[in-house]
């Protein structure tokens, strides 16, 4: 398993030096940092399927070595046949050393198990300085065997930086290792202008959502489990935000 001080102690030594020459930062304190990671797992037929739920649970306990919040319904939401305190999603938050080596096993180990992984995509960012990936399959996860999962699904992952503007988290995430994928010179403009404006609809969608209440997470335990070693989200999934602001996924 990665070494958690390897990130940190890159981070101290080589990320802020550049990120500080790049934007003429005067103080230290102004470097944009990692505040924390928000692993989002919706499960759609939880409310038929225990142990969909658990299965849920288990695995996200597993990658993150942390025991995950559950997820349920506020509100009876008739569209998507969710009635009142449904559970319908697991979530986790990193944050300090956990956080640190999620981020280095998930872009030295995970991302790299994708089939034709060529990058992930730059464009998710929500203008506020925070980035969501989404992973298609938990497979991807040393830590899931494979021989022993019933269903493939995916989950959303939110990195939430200090950062005031995009550029300057792409730079620091980008810095960290995360390996974005590169565009060409010439690359339409066009395009990229309506990736920002959907991540902005996206965004303003998120906020509605939790202006609303319509959903809350159980409380994550203080004490964090040690590491085991070692379908995609239904229509509920977009119903299944916790009360944390995170970045919305890509769609």
């Amino acid at each position: 398993m990665p070494d958690t001080a390897r990130l940190k102690t890159r981070y101290r030594d080589e990320v802020v030096p550049e990120l500080r020459d790049e934007f003429g930062y005067d103080n230290v304190m102004e470097v944009p940092r990692l505040d924390k990671i928000v692993i989002n797992k919706g499960v759609g037929d939880a409310p038929e399927n225990q142990k969909l739920l658990d299965d849920a649970v288990d695995e996200l306990r597993k990658i993150t070595g942390q025991h995950p919040s559950i997820t349920r319904a506020r509100k009876s939401v008739a569209s998507f046949d969710i009635r009142k305190g449904d559970a319908v999603g697991a979530k986790v938050t990193l944050r300090d050393a956990r956080m640190y080596e999620f981020f280095d096993r998930l872009v030295t180990l995970a991302l790299p198990r994708q089939r034709d992984f060529q990058g992930v995509p730059d464009r998710s960012f929500d203008g506020h300085g925070n980035y969501t990936l989404g992973l298609p399959e938990q497979i991807i996860f040393p830590e899931i065997d494979v021989d022993r999962t019933d269903r493939i699904h995916g989950m959303d992952v939110a990195f939430v930086t200090t950062a005031e503007t995009d550029e300057e988290a792409y730079e620091l995430l980008k810095a960290l290792g995360m390996p974005f994928q590169r565009r060409d010179e010439g690359e339409d403009e066009a395009a990229v202008e309506e990736e920002r404006q959907r991540a902005e609809r996206e965004a303003a969608l998120a906020a509605a959502k939790e202006e609303t209440d319509l959903f809350e997470e159980e409380e994550e335990p203080e004490e964090a489990e040690a590491p085991v070693e070692g379908e995609e989200a239904a229509e509920g999934e977009e119903a299944a935000e916790g009360e944390e602001e995170t970045a919305p996924a890509e769609a």
